[in-house]
């Protein structure tokens, strides 16, 4: 029974699959939160732009 379960952790121990998944994960997730912090870094600019549209279609009429 020891020995089954030494051979298994043994096999696990050696599968770098798992391993690759979480690294994409990882890197999925920063990708994710870069995004995130772009957007929200840009809001302040948008607004900017969207009001001085808004004033200038106001002004035209």
């Amino acid at each position: 029974m020891v020995q089954a379960a030494t051979a298994l952790f043994a096999k696990l121990q050696s599968d770098r699959r798992g391993v690759t998944a979480l690294e994409y994960g990882i890197i999925a997730a920063a990708v994710v939160l870069a995004v995130i912090a772009g957007i929200a870094g840009l809001k302040g600019e948008l607004q900017g732009i969207y009001t001085a549209i808004t004033a200038g279609v106001t002004a035209a009429n």
